[in-house]
């Protein structure tokens, strides 16, 4: 599927450095980033709901009442 990515000059201009620094394309690292994005998103779902859980544990506790 093809897509167009807007960015800033100071975007292009960082994932220009990037992709030279890395002799990448500038379309595959911002494939990769995508990828990673979508691994991680479930974890740091569960994460961020373990946190609300623990710390707020006693409020969760006297809500259920």
């Amino acid at each position: 599927m093809a897509m167009n990515l807007r960015l800033t000059e100071e975007e292009t201009a960082a994932l220009r450095r990037r992709a030279e620094e890395e002799n990448r394309s500038m379309q595959d690292i911002v494939k990769q980033a995508l990828r990673d994005y979508l691994v991680r998103r479930p974890e740091r779902l569960a994460g961020a709901i373990d946190r609300v859980v623990t710390e707020d544990a006693e409020l969760l506790e006297r809500l259920s009442r």
